[in-house]
């Protein structure tokens, strides 16, 4: 005992704490004392304090594979981007098949029975949805199928899903096997009394003489064929812009319908020329449509005498399906923030498994 009443504690003096340098590294945990540290040929020998002795490891948390440096993770990330093209493909070709469905399609004008409206190799855009918030207008340019209203000789389209569903496919890209799909300027709706002409030659709807000068054209007069019909119940009566090669409502009187085409088979309103870039417009109504006494807007479209309307319909189909940019270009800006959504959805439930 010594003289404050304590003995001598059982353990001898503590170990001298060595010198700063006197260090080694630890892999992972950076710098802590050793006895050989700085030695020559010792663990730490010749190893700074801040490096890792792992090879491949840079401290960063990310390992890199050994020769090139790079980390393992860009290359995980890689390889995930490569995987996702795919998925981004199929969402984009799904999407671009629901906008062309119901949205908008595109379409080739081969003939010339909507000139000077739309020129020959004109490429317009269809409205599908337009009809589903207002009815049929006069003076709108429709795109519409003429299967069982003036092409009897046309097959049914196939039953097949697998056809179909191809067929489809190939309207992305301008592919076409339709040889009934037309398009014209709708110039009587239900109920209409459509005559030509009056005293001055005009084409008259419900009595209202139509100025068409401003679509009509050059030379052509508003009908060679004197008519007057009225327009059934859920149908309508058509005319194309080029009266005297136009095939249209005045060549199929003698079918079922006398002429006129069922509101059913319309497919949408063209309402933009997107090609070339020299013909870019709006396909607007004319003013003489939007007469009070007509309360409704639809320009007419005819004209022509017989032997002309039956060179017109020699010609073969007047529009056909063709490829367009817009129903792809929004299927992919659609299909790349899904596929990123579902990506991050897919991170953050492999993580919370990860936790778990």
């Amino acid at each position: 005992m010594n003289g404050d009443g304590f003995g001598s504690p059982p353990w001898g003096p503590a170990d001298p704490v060595p010198q700063l340098e006197q260090t080694q590294a630890v892999p992972g945990l950076g710098s802590v004392p050793g006895r050989d540290a700085g030695a020559p040929g010792g663990p730490g020998a010749g190893v700074p304090a801040d490096q890792d002795e792992v090879a491949g490891d840079d401290g960063s948390g990310e390992k890199k594979d050994e020769g090139d440096g790079r980390p393992r993770r860009s290359h995980r990330r890689r390889r995930s981007f490569w995987r996702e093209v795919p998925i981004l493909i199929v969402v984009a070709l799904v999407l671009a098949l629901l906008i062309k469905a119901f949205v908008v399609q595109a379409f080739w004008i081969p003939s010339g029975s909507m000139q000077n409206t739309l020129a020959i190799n004109d490429r317009v855009l269809i409205n599908k949805i337009v009809y589903h918030l207002r009815p049929i207008h006069r003076g709108d340019i429709v795109v519409f199928d003429g299967t069982g209203s003036w092409n009897f000789g046309s097959p049914p389209p196939s039953s097949n899903i697998l056809a179909r569903g191809l067929g489809e496919v190939e309207g992305l890209f301008g592919v076409s096997h339709d040889t009934s799909i037309y398009i014209k300027r709708v110039i009587g709706l239900p109920g209409d009394k459509v005559a030509c002409c009056n005293a001055q030659g005009q084409l008259t709807v419900n009595g209202v003489a139509l100025s068409e000068s401003s679509y009509l054209y050059p030379g052509n007069v508003p009908s060679a064929t004197k008519f007057s019909v009225t327009v059934p119940a859920g149908r309508l009566w058509v005319m194309g812009d080029h009266r005297k090669i136009s095939d249209d409502s005045r060549g199929h009187t003698g079918d079922p319908g006398g002429g006129t085409i069922p509101v059913s088979g319309v497919l949408g309103r063209a309402f933009v020329i997107i090609w070339p870039p020299s013909q870019w417009g709006f396909l607007n109504i004319p003013a003489t449509f939007e007469q009070p006494r007509l309360n409704a807007a639809n320009p007419a479209a005819a004209g022509g005498n017989p032997a002309a309307l039956a060179s017109a319909m020699a010609n073969g189909t007047p529009i056909q399906q063709t490829a367009s940019p817009v129903p792809l270009a929004l299927g992919f800006a659609g299909a790349v923030p899904i596929t990123w959504l579902q990506r991050r959805a897919r991170r953050r439930l492999r993580s919370r498994r990860a936790r778990s």
